[in-house]
């Protein structure tokens, strides 16, 4: 479960978020809004990438302004960029760099790498440069590298935005069939079609919080 009371941020001079407040527990959640209307805050306050300037944020029970570490030992966050998190010279190295805490045996580092890359379709990739992968294929690296911790929530910032249509399905594919609690950001409004709820952002505020239908529909007349 994730929880938001009276969340508000404060950068400078400007508030980004204003009194937001949500109770977030079905599987798969959308969050939409224009750009600066706080929705990539509102994610990174999810793994405390981000902290309130006041009000709370709770997340599987733990405060994030207390337990910011061990939340993100917990919640998986995946950049837009795929390219700020692939930090290792090759697929498999940048997949066991996310175990490095967990100083496994180096046949069960191995066991779990090789078993998240031929999940997702990355296996024959395992040894080639991280860097020259196509773009849909360095996404689905960066899952791979969250994903191989096994966090019980996956935050995604506009997973499907660099990416052309064969690559966005994909993407869309996979996020139908993980287990875990999603919180994806995107302006791909067919992506968030069927997921469970969705959340428009306005200057800071939830304006709408319904099932995706009902939502993007007022999204879209707030962009019109």
């Amino acid at each position: 479960m994730i929880e938001l009371s009276e969340v508000r941020v404060r950068l400078g001079e400007r508030e980004v978020l204003k009194g937001v407040t949500a109770t977030l527990t079905e599987r798969r959640i959308g969050v939409v809004g224009a750009n600066g209307s706080g929705k990539s805050t509102l994610a990174r306050l999810v793994n405390g990438l981000a902290l309130p300037t006041s009000g709370r944020v709770t997340v599987l029970g733990e405060d994030t302004a207390k337990a910011a570490a061990k939340i993100r030992r917990r919640v998986g966050f995946v950049f837009a960029d795929p390219d700020a998190q692939i930090v290792m010279p090759t697929v498999a190295e940048d997949v066991a760099f996310s175990l490095r805490r967990a100083k496994l045996p180096a046949a069960e580092l191995d066991r779990r790498v090789r078993a998240v890359l031929a999940e997702y379709g990355l296996a024959g990739h395992a040894e080639h440069p991280a860097h020259h992968l196509s773009g849909g294929q360095k996404q689905l690296l960066a899952l791979c590298s969250v994903l191989v911790l096994e966090p019980n929530i996956l935050v995604m910032d506009e997973p499907t935005t660099l990416l052309d249509l064969r690559h966005s399905r994909r993407i869309a594919q996979v996020l139908r069939e993980l287990p875990q609690q999603l919180l994806v950001v995107s302006h791909d409004l067919a992506l968030l079609e069927d997921f469970d709820r969705v959340l428009v952002l306005d200057d800071g505020r939830i304006v709408a919080d319904d099932e995706p239908r009902t939502a993007l529909k007022r999204y879209r007349e707030l962009m019109t």
